[in-house]
């Protein structure tokens, strides 16, 4: 793979519709807020880490795996932390529907059954994440720039509502893809930051490498970030250094592509 599309991580690298939302001045940093956005489907739920900074900011949009923000939260309340710190307000949001979480339950669902379900419906997790987006912008402390930070599934979603909605400035993808049905479709991409686990047996590498590809084929910044023996959703262990080392550089992502100076 040729360096300019993927940087391999060495084992002894430095770590480097209607408007819901209240309109008043940002919470204190590290309050979060539970709010609600009129999507189809039924609305969609948030929660909300402010920055601490007066006027307008940029926000990124997190979405989740398929077990949802509950069974790590403090896994991802790292990224909304890292990136509120920045001057970043970070929205995790749950794109699920009221069907969506039963139909994908792994307790009673095969993979395939799983997989067969997921390709109908990034249509319609796409159309709910471009209502936030369309939320955010409406708010008096949105600066017009947003990006999307998709784990997993919602790396999927991430891209291929990326994909169709061209107000969304920037895409980070954590051990995810784009859909199968997307691939010959793809005719824009903001630039994006690929991160993958060369052991993950999920999700293969290949998946985060053909994200990467498509990008550059027509005309994005697309850079993945491979890292050697790690597996599935190592991002959010609580030990190993890789974890902050992958926080770090979406963060500096983000913060070179929506922040002003950016």
């Amino acid at each position: 793979m040729p360096a300019a599309i993927m940087r391999t991580i060495s084992r002894r690298a430095a770590l480097a519709g209607f408007v819901l939302l209240p309109l008043f001045a940002p919470a204190d940093a590290g309050v979060p807020e539970q709010l609600r956005v009129d999507a189809d489907e039924g609305s969609v739920a948030l929660t909300r880490y402010g920055a601490s900074e007066a006027g307008k900011r940029p926000s990124v949009l997190l979405l989740h795996g398929l077990h949802g923000f509950e069974r790590r939260p403090r896994a991802y309340q790292r990224y909304a932390d890292a990136l509120s710190a920045r001057g970043i307000d970070a929205y995790l949001l749950r794109y699920f529907s009221a069907a969506d979480a039963p139909a994908l339950d792994p307790t009673s669902r095969t993979r395939a059954s799983r997989e067969a379900y997921e390709a109908g419906r990034f249509n319609g997790w796409a159309r709910r994440v471009s209502a936030v987006v369309t939320t955010i912008f409406a708010r008096p402390d949105s600066s017009g720039r947003v990006g999307l930070l998709g784990f997993s599934l919602g790396g999927y979603v991430a891209a291929d509502a990326a994909a169709r909605d061209r107000r969304v400035t920037a895409l980070a993808v954590l051990n995810g893809g784009m859909p199968d049905a997307m691939v010959a479709e793809i005719s824009h991409l903001p630039p994006m930051i690929v991160l993958h686990g060369e052991a993950d047996q999920n999700v293969p590498l290949a998946k985060g490498e053909q994200l990467v590809k498509l990008g550059k084929a027509i005309g994005a910044q697309a850079e993945l970030v491979a890292y050697p023996g790690r597996p599935h959703g190592f991002d959010f262990s609580d030990t190993d250094p890789m974890a902050a080392d992958a926080i770090g550089r979406v963060v500096g992502f983000f913060e070179a592509r929506l922040t002003v100076a950016g």
